[in-house]
Parts: C-alpha cells; structure tokens; sequence
C-alpha cells in the first residue's frame, strides 16, 4: 500500500505547501507563551478542519509550518483562516500587552504570506513524465 497519498472519493493525492507568516511591523512577538499558544491555536484549526502539520517553528518575527492538506481546499483560505482565528484568540488571551505593542486592535500578523508548494519529485521529472506520455 502505497501511503504517500491520501485517498478520498475518486481522488488520490498529496498536497503540501510551506507557509510562512510575518508578524505586523516585524515586531518580534513570537517567543515565550505567545509562540506556544500560536502553535497550539494552529494545531486545534488543523485537527477541526482536515489538515495536517507536518512541521512548524517560529522565529521571533515569523512562523513557518508544512501543511498537508484536501484537494477541495485553497491555499489563500488556509491561509485567511490562520490567521483570523490566531489573532483572536491572541487578542483575547494577550490583550492588555498587545494594545501596548499594536495601536489598532485585533492586528497580529503582516497583510501578506509566503508560499510555496513541495512535492515528492523534482518538476524535472515531471515534464519528462508528462513529456514521454502518449
């Protein structure tokens, strides 16, 4: 049995991306509690959505994680949901010290992402499989 892919329906696949997130202005939040909480908060969206970490750490200012995740979801939704929902739950548990940090409420996390795909071969030998189809 091959367990390199998930099964779904008529689907077989495996869908991974590296995601990177910045915290707003740099700042840099992510050690201590805050750190453990944001993981923990990450770990919880996972379980109840579908998705699995394969990996993540932070890094004072930013935090990375390897997802794996369902064909029927985007990349940008996983993304959104992140961070909405870490940024909640910061603001309610941290609130007193991240109004000293940010001066607009409910900010944790720099407007955008990084993102990169990673797949179990190189793109390489996917265009000389596809090239030597038919």
């Amino acid at each position: 049995m091959d367990n390199r892919y998930n099964r779904h329906n008529r689907r077989k696949y495996s869908l991974k991306v590296h995601i990177v997130l910045v915290t707003k202005y740099r700042k840099k939040l992510l050690k201590g509690s805050i750190t453990d909480d944001v993981k923990q908060k990450i770990f919880d969206i996972a379980n109840t959505r579908g998705y699995e970490i394969i990996a993540m750490e932070a890094d004072k200012d930013h935090l990375h994680f390897l997802i794996s995740y369902d064909t029927t979801d985007r990349v940008c939704d996983i993304v959104k949901i992140v961070k909405q929902e870490t940024t909640y739950y910061l603001w309610q548990k941290y609130g007193s010290f991240l109004s000293k940090q940010y001066w607009k409420k409910r900010i944790f996390w720099s407007d955008g992402y990084f993102a990169c795909s990673i797949g179990e071969v190189s793109s390489a030998t996917i265009q000389k499989y596809i090239e030597s189809q038919g």
